[in-house]
């Protein structure tokens, strides 16, 4: 099969690759269309992710369309030709954080398209790709694949809301304006909250929250956000989910929460340490929580598309075919430009 090889830093390549092998319980999937993710650019752009290494060249991608190209023994419910998306990260099933349902804390997780095991595992940006069965998510007839790569990205906006917690009639604030950012305002406004507002320095990004349908945009380095969000919430948000990954827009957060609220932590911010408020913490009862990946979403965001509550194809900013990978890859790391770029797989 063909493959888009990371080889190194700035490097990425097509190479012909043996086509993974199909074991009990597992199935075998033809990638239709696949999405260029932030990690997968801070590997291309910095050569690892935070603290991930590769310690070989290997393929990335974890959000994808796909379909059934083969079963392995033990499958029987999914036929060949079963269009699907794929939760991406295989858990165990068996350890004490997959019984209680957070799979998503498993440490024994295994990522597609990934450099948190050794040696790196294989993603999405090739002609095939393996999951275990119960990795596959049923994709509807009316759900095309361009949607059906977006679904992996929606499921960690729709964790971190459901994280938050009830969010009808409460006033949101969004920091970071990239695609997670933007479909967790999406999600949020879809789950009744009001108003529903996104913070980011680049002016393309404010354009993109409002063309969305975002009430409003906020330029978190205007000398005015204080006055504007007095003004807009009175005491602050109730809840700010910190999506941009960066230490000023964290730090931020603790000034435009109000007493009693709570504030998502979505955004990687490397891994030094960074000091936070505590004493706001504790003065103004602010929860502080953090939002890894996705618990069991997919079927949940699948309806949420399904029902046209939620619009994905808006956020779909450029599609070239795996051979220019590389084009890809660099189109998707301009932020005035392009929100989320996807590779189309023949």
């Amino acid at each position: 099969m063909r493959a888009a090889v990371l080889e190194s830093a700035q490097t990425i390549k097509i190479q012909a690759r043996a086509t993974p092998e199909l074991k009990p319980r597992m199935v075998l999937l033809r990638v239709r269309r696949a999405g260029i993710c932030g990690s997968d650019l801070h590997y291309f752009e910095h050569g690892c992710c935070g603290a991930f290494v590769p310690t070989r060249p290997f393929v990335l991608g974890h959000e994808f369309a796909a379909e059934v190209a083969a079963v392995g023994d033990g499958v029987e419910h999914l036929p060949v030709g079963t269009r699907v998306t794929a939760n991406p990260a295989r858990a165990c099933g068996v350890c004490d954080y997959c019984k209680a349902g957070r799979g998503n804390l498993c440490r024994a997780t295994i990522m597609l398209g990934s450099a948190s095991t050794r040696p790196p595992t294989d993603g999405a940006f090739a002609e095939y790709v393996t999951v275990r069965a119960d990795q596959c998510h049923v994709l509807p007839p009316d759900l095309d694949d361009a949607t059906g790569a977006m679904l992996e990205p929606l499921a960690v906006a729709l964790h971190a809301v459901k994280r938050a917690g009830a969010v009808s009639g409460k006033r949101v604030l969004v920091t970071g304006g990239g695609p997670i950012g933007l479909l967790v305002a999406m999600t949020a406004k879809a789950f009744g909250a009001v108003p529903v507002a996104v913070s980011d320095v680049l002016e393309t990004r404010r354009d993109a929250a409002r063309r969305l349908g975002v009430e409003v945009a906020l330029n978190p380095v205007t000398p005015t956000l204080a006055e504007e969000v007095r003004t807009l919430t009175g005491e602050g948000f109730d809840f700010v989910f910190e999506a941009a990954g960066a230490r000023a827009a964290l730090r931020q957060a603790f000034e435009l929460v109000r007493p009693g609220g709570t504030i998502v932590q979505i955004g990687t911010l490397g891994t030094e340490d960074i000091p936070l408020p505590a004493n706001q913490l504790m003065v103004r009862e602010i929860n502080f929580i953090g939002s890894m990946r996705y618990g069991n979403v997919f079927d949940e965001a699948i309806r949420l598309v399904q029902s046209r509550r939620i619009d994905l194809r808006g956020l779909i900013s450029g599609v070239l075919p795996l051979s220019e990978v590389d084009q890809a890859m660099r189109l998707a790391s301009g932020k005035n430009t392009a929100l989320k770029v996807q590779l189309e797989i023949d």
